[in-house]
């Protein structure tokens, strides 16, 4: 086994920490699970299951996924979603891999399940996404929402990530309210200024990109799922973005 340390940022993720620790075990000899406030029982089932548990406040996407790594006891990082697993051919690549140039990064490839279905369409795959990197060149991006990896070179593997996002379209609802809620924290703080057009500019622009340049007008209700889908939440975010300066104003005019 190549020595790889695995982070995993966690809140409240008591239905998917156990597994997600399991699915790292081949690949990985140490497993760090950085959470941020669990009021359920994710640290308990973490540390049950052999992680290192590091409590952090969150910081943001990126900040919180760099926290753990120099802590770490390896160079070689692999960062996984608590909702994210290792499919079998992913583990037989890691196992395959030299990782002796630690200029290189590694770019998987992502099923998107909404309950048991694989949502294909309007880009939900390949959906790349670069997980396995050497922390002396290469590193999560600073940015509080929807980091990446940067790396000098990003090699793509043909092997992928199950990531099971969403229980149901129920569900997919609830995630897009929470989401779009800490982008609006996120963009708000970067200096993201309110507009009342950004919201409708985003979700149209949204909406055009899935259906046309993505395919989804052609891809059945998969393909208008997640265009709609798509649309809303950069609706909501935007819409939140605006809401978190009226009420910021308000408090200040109370």
């Amino acid at each position: 086994m190549n020595p790889i340390t695995g982070i995993i940022i966690t809140l409240n993720e008591q239905d998917n920490i156990q597994d997600a620790i399991a699915s790292l075990r081949p690949v990985c000899d140490e497993i760090i699970v950085v959470d941020s406030g669990s009021q359920d029982d994710t640290v308990a089932l973490a540390e049950a299951a052999g992680a290192r548990v590091i409590h952090q406040s969150y910081l943001g996407d990126g900040p919180q996924k760099a926290f753990a790594v120099p802590q770490a006891s390896h160079d070689w990082i692999f960062a996984l979603d608590a909702d994210e697993r290792l499919d079998a051919d992913a583990v037989e690549v890691i196992d395959q891999l030299e990782l002796d140039d630690p200029r290189k990064a590694y770019r998987f490839k992502r099923r998107n399940f909404a309950g048991r279905h694989w949502i294909r369409a309007a880009g939900f795959y390949p959906d790349p996404v670069t997980r396995l990197y050497n922390r002396t060149t290469s590193g999560y991006l600073p940015k509080k929402a929807h980091s990446s990896v940067q790396a000098p070179e990003v090699i793509d593997v043909d092997a992928h990530l199950s990531h099971f996002t969403y229980r149901d379209l129920s569900h997919w609802m609830t995630r897009i309210d929470q989401l779009s809620s800490r982008d609006a924290w996120a963009m708000k703080e970067r200096g993201v200024k309110p507009s009342a057009l950004r919201p409708t500019l985003h979700a149209i622009t949204a909406i055009l990109r899935k259906l046309i340049l993505k395919g989804g007008l052609f891809q059945g209700q998969d393909g208008m799922t997640v265009a709609m889908t798509t649309a809303f939440h950069a609706y909501m975010k935007y819409a939140k973005l605006n809401e978190l300066y009226e009420n910021e104003q308000a408090d200040r005019d109370a």
